[in-house]
């Protein structure tokens, strides 16, 4: 680290440990509830989830467009506390109403509450930091939220006894105020955003970013550059959804009981949390300065490719759970600080707008594909040797599009910074 970015990376290492915490208290419960009506009826929650962010992404975009910054994190972070009090409120006053329904209900929220709380704790990260500091920070700041995703589950197994399941959603709710007050604090630490890496900013963090709810859809489908992550993201969202359904069958043959399916769960999350664990802390940041980003994005797909061609060969719940835990610790310690600095060198508006779009929408979309794919080979017969059929390939198509991003950042970059100066000129700011 350099002089002057200990603080904010702290905080915002701090900032993603509370939204990781309170995501992963209750994802456990939520993967357990999802299957009482079966793993075809997830299938169908993967629509209802993708349809519900279509409807919410023009309400988000509205906010970023008419509030400043800190209002519209806080607004959103409070919408889902909110939920998770009326789903608390639900859970403890009227648990007879609470069957099959209440659960998927919560299935699709949840899904939806774990998109945006990610996306909008990333793009303020893009917003604050360059991209010079982005290679260098990224990797130790989702350290934070790793340290997030190992403690929430441990938090659940120690509570859920002496306070029942539902009392877990007002802890998740007090780790969102927890991650709202670092989000707070880390807008109040002065930014070197200006000074580092010759980059500059015209806009001010407190001046509202304006456009309409619309604009990050348009400016996806006006870039290439924004049209190629989006491209990304897809492709990720079908292999992690392969992975997910094949964990879920794995895990549903092995019995019914609902105790032993979150126990299991839990179980694979704690070893894949662990591992990326030892990735963020010891290579990401060497990976993305030494090898750059084109290789960086591009190890998630070969390791994709390669797991699915052993689980094809071997297919047992062991190496199912060896391959979840490549496949998560590469996407969360490597890939994911890197595809993030790829939003470090777009407009502001975008790195909220359209990477709210790509993060919610265009990821869910992927799920449904992926969802439907997977169903459509399992009722063919294919097995794990017609999934690994499809995903190879695919995967080699994904590596491809991870170079050609990494080396367009690059281009996107220096335009970028002409941009901006360009910006200060015109506003009367000193070159």
């Amino acid at each position: 680290m350099r002089p002057g970015e200990l603080a904010p990376t702290l905080v915002a290492g701090l900032f993603f440990f509370c939204v990781l915490t309170a995501l992963m208290v209750v994802r456990p419960a939520r993967e357990a509830l999802g299957m009482q009506r079966g793993i075809e009826a997830i299938r169908w929650l993967f629509v209802g989830t993708v349809v519900v962010t279509l409807l919410v992404n023009p309400i988000f975009a509205a906010l970023v467009s008419r509030f400043r910054r800190l209002a519209f994190i806080a607004a959103t972070y409070l919408f889902f506390a909110l939920g998770l009090l009326a789903f608390y409120a639900l859970l403890a006053l009227a648990p007879a109403a609470v069957g099959e329904s209440t659960g998927q209900v919560f299935y699709v929220w949840f899904s939806v509450f774990n998109l945006f709380a990610t996306m909008l704790f990333w793009a303020l990260m893009a917003d604050r930091f360059t991209l010079e500091q982005s290679k260098r920070l990224f990797g130790a700041i989702a350290v934070g939220g790793t340290l997030g995703a190992i403690f929430g589950p441990w938090l659940a197994s120690v509570l859920a006894r002496p306070l029942g399941t539902p009392a877990l959603l007002l802890v998740a709710a007090a780790f969102l105020l927890l991650a709202l007050a670092a989000a707070w604090w880390l807008t109040r630490i002065r930014s070197d955003r200006a000074e580092s890496a010759g980059v500059r900013t015209v806009a001010s963090a407190e001046q509202v970013i304006g456009g309409n709810a619309w604009e990050g859809f348009r400016a996806v489908f006006r870039s290439p550059y924004l049209l190629g992550i989006c491209a990304y993201v897809l492709i990720l969202a079908v292999m992690a959804t392969f992975v997910y359904f094949t964990r879920l069958q794995m895990v549903a043959a092995l019995g019914v009981d609902l105790n032993m399916r979150t126990a299991t769960f839990a179980k694979i999350d704690a070893i894949t949390q662990t591992a990326t664990l030892i990735l963020q802390a010891t290579v990401t940041g060497h990976l993305m300065k030494r090898l750059g980003v084109p290789v960086t994005l591009a190890l998630l797909p070969i390791t994709v490719a390669l797991g699915f061609i052993g689980l094809a060969v071997v297919g047992s719940i062991a190496a199912l759970i060896a391959f979840e835990a490549c496949f998560r610790a590469v996407q969360r310690g490597v890939m994911r600080p890197a595809r993030e600095t790829l939003f470090t060198v777009v407009p502001r508006a975008d790195r909220y707008k359209a990477k709210a779009f790509t993060d919610t929408f265009v990821y869910r979309g992927g799920d449904v594909i992926g969802a439907q794919t997977e169903g459509l080979l399992a009722r063919l017969g294919m097995g794990l040797a017609g999934l690994a059929m499809f995903a190879v390939p695919l995967a080699v198509v994904w590596t491809a599009l991870g170079f050609w991003l990494g080396y367009a950042q690059r281009r996107q970059a220096v335009r970028h910074d002409h941009h901006t100066q360009q910006e200060e000129a015109s506003h009367g700011e000193p070159s």
